[in-house]
């Protein structure tokens, strides 16, 4: 059972959204006694940044992002700029293209996304990427911005041919809990081909619960199911893939260790 397991890092967690079934501090806890051992909570836009920087500033195993998502790009990045020096902060993110939903004009996307990926590097923080139907795109405007240091692709929801390609630009892949789910075979794929050393896990909550809560709010808890579907996939350990992916988010996030 993977809560006989210690040492998970769930990478990317929003305990503030309010399909949340618990507040915070009851989330953080059920995880921590699943052996959950570090949370990086996201901000997508101003008030979620807010509200991601407080709860890292209660919990010394929690850090947070400032982000605008592109659902949210017509807001402007200027909203989000008074939260990036707070404390705790350790990536620019989520941010990207979203062109399932296009809640935010394409162009605007690219636009908000692009000045993204130049705080990432002007602050030296972590970048976390969301894309979706959009991979065209988010590979150009990475490779006309050049990409940040540390660089991950958020929830990765691609076969091996993307993977290859966020791999050859440098990117760690974040798998969820989609990796459960029955018709994932391509995303399976993916969590084979990736090299060790580029493998992070998240939960996502409270979306994309996996297998067996899948039609559930997901929460922090759930991290190590995702782990150890992916172990099993390998054929790894499933504690030495805990503390492989726990390596693998503090070289994600250097910030972690200040």
């Amino acid at each position: 059972m993977s809560t006989a397991i210690t040492g998970w890092t769930d990478t990317h967690c929003h305990i503030h959204d309010d399909k949340m079934t618990s507040v915070p501090a009851e989330s953080l806890q059920r995880a921590r006694d699943a052996g959950v051992e570090r949370f990086v909570v996201i901000g997508t836009d101003a008030p979620t940044c807010e509200q991601a920087i407080a709860i890292a500033s209660q919990h010394d195993d929690v850090w947070a992002t400032v982000g605008l998502h592109p659902h949210d790009a017509t807001q402007g990045t200027e909203s989000i700029l008074p939260y990036i020096s707070q404390p705790r902060v350790v990536a620019i993110g989520e941010c990207g293209l979203d062109y399932y939903y296009e809640h935010s004009p394409r162009d605007v996307q690219m636009r908000v996304f692009a000045e993204q990926i130049a705080l990432a590097k002007q602050h030296d923080l972590t970048l976390v990427i969301h894309t979706r139907d959009a991979w065209d795109d988010t590979y150009a405007v990475l490779d006309a911005e050049g990409m940040p240091q540390n660089t991950i692709i958020h929830c990765f929801s691609g076969g091996p041919n993307e993977a290859q390609e966020c791999l050859n630009r440098g990117a760690y892949l974040s798998f969820s809990g989609i990796v459960t789910f029955k018709t994932a075979h391509e995303l399976r794929e993916a969590a084979l081909l990736c090299p060790l050393d580029k493998i992070l896990i998240e939960t996502d909550s409270p979306f994309l619960a996996p297998i067996p809560h899948r039609g559930r709010p997901n929460e922090p808890a759930h991290v190590g199911l995702v782990g150890t579907a992916i172990a099993d996939l390998r054929g790894l350990d499933v504690a030495e893939f805990a503390s492989i992916t726990s390596a693998n988010a503090l070289a994600a996030f250097p910030r972690i260790h200040s």
